[in-house]
C-alpha cells in the first residue's frame, strides 16, 4: 500500500491538559540490564490500522519484540546477553480519510516518517514501512529479509542509564535518566530520545480496509520526547536529564515501557536501552 508523497503532513501540537495534584508523590527507580556486548538494533515500524497490509507487519513486530527471532539474528546461537533488537511502532494518520480513524495515529509520527523518506532518498510514503537502525528500510513483510537487515546493521553499546520514574500528578509521568553513554559523542552531537510505548492493545476495527477485523498492536509509541542534546562527551562521562509525558485516559503502567535511543540529525540510531515501568508507578 503506497501513497505518492506530495506534501508534509502536519497537525497542531496537542495542548496540555489541566493537571490535578495526586495525593502522595508516586516514584520508583530501576536499573536496566546493560548488555556486555553490542546493544540492540532499533527497528521502527510505520503502520496504520487503516492499512490492509499493516496487521501482518504488526504481528511480525510483536514476535520480534518478544524474542522469537533472537537466535536467528545471532546466527543460530541460543542465549546471549540481552535482546538483539528493540521494536517501536509509530502509527501514522494519513490513512484516516479511508473511513477508519486510527486511535493511535498521530501527525507527529507522520512527520517522522516523512523525515526518513527524505533521509533515505525515497519518493513515496507507505505503510507498512520498516526502518532498521535509521539507515535502511524495507517495504515488505519478509521475515528473512528483516532478520538479515538486523544482523547486518551497525551496532553500538547500550547506554548505562539508571532510570527513575515519578507521577507528579495523575495525568503526568516523569522519566529521569542518569548514566554514561558508553560511546564518545563529537561536536556534531546526538539527541537522546525517550519513547513511552504500550503493548497488548486490541481494537475492533469497524470501518475502513480492515473492517470487521480484531487488530492487535504491541510496542505502540504513545509519547516521545527529546530529553536533551549531547556534544563533545566522553564514553564514561555521566549524562542526566528528564523527559515529561502527559498521559492518556486508561494509562496502565503494566502494559507500558520506556525506550531510550540516541539519534543524529539524519535520524541514524546509535545506542539503545529499554526499561519496564514499575508496577507501583
Amino acid at each position: 500500500m503506497s501513497r505518492r508523497l506530495f506534501a508534509c503532513f502536519r497537525g497542531k501540537k496537542p495542548s496540555s491538559s489541566t493537571s490535578k495534584p495526586v495525593s502522595g508523590n508516586n516514584s520508583a527507580a530501576v536499573s536496566a540490564d546493560v548488555p556486555a556486548g553490542d546493544g540492540p538494533v532499533l527497528v521502527q515500524l510505520f503502520s496504520s490500522q487503516g492499512c490492509k497490509t499493516s496487521p501482518a507487519a504488526e504481528m511480525l513486530m510483536s514476535r520480534l519484540g518478544r524474542g522469537d527471532f533472537d537466535a536467528q539474528i545471532r546466527g543460530g546461537e541460543d542465549g546471549g546477553s540481552g535482546s538483539p533488537a528493540m521494536v517501536l511502532v509509530f502509527h501514522v494518520d494519513y490513512w484516516d480519510y479511508k473511513g477508519w480513524k486510527d486511535p493511535y495515529g498521530s501527525s507527529q509520527w507522520t512527520v517522522r516518517q516523512k523525515a526518513y523518506v527524505e533521509a533515505l532518498n525515497l519518493d513515496t510514503m507507505f505503510t507498512p514501512q520498516l526502518v532498521v537502525q535509521g539507515r535502511s528500510q524495507l517495504n515488505e513483510n519478509e521475515e528473512e529479509t528483516l532478520l538479515k537487515s538486523i544482523s547486518e546493521a551497525p551496532r553500538f553499546p547500550s547506554p548505562a542509564f539508571k532510570a527513575s520514574f515519578q507521577r507528579p500528578t495523575s495525568e503526568t509521568l516523569q522519566v529521569s535518566l542518569t548514566g554514561a553513554l558508553r560511546m564518545k559523542v563529537d561536536g556534531d552531537g546526538l539527541d537522546i530520545m525517550v519513547a513511552l510505548y504500550e503493548t497488548g492493545l486490541v481494537t475492533d476495527c469497524e470501518r475502513g480496509e480492515n473492517e470487521g477485523r480484531m487488530l492487535s498492536n504491541d510496542y505502540v509509541v504513545r509519547k516521545m520526547e527529546k530529553m536533551c542534546t549531547v556534544k563533545d562527551v566522553t564514553a564514561k562521562k555521566s549524562v542526566s536529564g528528564t523527559a515529561h509525558f502527559t498521559l492518556w485516559d486508561g494509562f496502565n503502567s503494566s502494559k507500558c515501557g520506556v525506550a531510550v535511543f540516541l539519534q543524529n540529525s539524519s535520524l541514524h540510531i546509535f545506542g539503545t536501552q529499554s526499561f519496564k515501568l514499575p508496577d507501583e508507578i
